[in-house]
């Protein structure tokens, strides 16, 4: 089976990072949070914060505007990939299995509509609690493959697809793994 990433490998660019940029040309109330988003977003490009970092890091956005946005949530997710579904890079319409898996960072609330609208069935993301903000379960670094094994105890990973070395962990657990930099795959492993 195939398992893949889904940020900056299926889709060009951070989903979170594109929607929150959705929300600053439409809401001022979300520019208090852009700094220090922007900072995650650099020590998240160069691997310098652990699982906990993150959740951390994060907790300040999802608790002061997330949870504010949810009587417009559902609406406002349809908007932003009715805008961003074109992001989707063509390459993975032509791998696309029925069986593949995505295992990925990005907060379910941000998958469930892009999967339902490929047609994906098998995925997994960071889930949050829509009255807290807080994480329920972060898809990230080790955690990931955790999280893998608890959904799909049975699945063997033939190909993993990923961008970054941050997915280390689900490398090691796959048979070949697929380093993806905009358009171009090498084979890693």
């Amino acid at each position: 089976m195939n398992v893949f990433d889904f940020d900056n490998t299926i889709y060009d660019g951070e989903t979170l990072v594109d929607f929150i940029l959705y929300y600053v040309k439409t809401d001022p109330k979300i520019w208090k949070y852009v700094p220090k988003l922007l900072y995650i977003a650099f020590k998240d490009k160069f691997h310098l914060f652990t699982v906990e970092d993150a959740v951390d890091a994060y907790a300040g956005f999802l608790e002061g505007y997330y949870t504010k946005q949810s009587n417009n949530l559902e609406e406002d997710v349809k908007k932003f990939w009715d805008k961003n579904e074109h992001k989707i890079k063509p390459w993975y319409e032509e791998v696309r299995k029925d069986d593949d898996i995505i295992v990925s960072g990005t907060t379910d609330f941000l998958l469930d509509e892009i999967m339902k609208r490929m047609g994906i069935k098998n995925y997994v993301g960071s889930s949050i609690d829509k009255k807290t903000g807080k994480f329920l379960r972060l898809c990230f670094l080790d955690n990931k493959v955790k999280i893998f094994n608890e959904l799909y105890p049975d699945a063997h990973i033939d190909n993993f697809y990923t961008d970054s070395m941050n997915d280390k962990a689900m490398m090691d657990i796959a048979d070949h793994v697929f380093f993806v930099t905009g358009d171009k795959i090498e084979q890693i492993k």
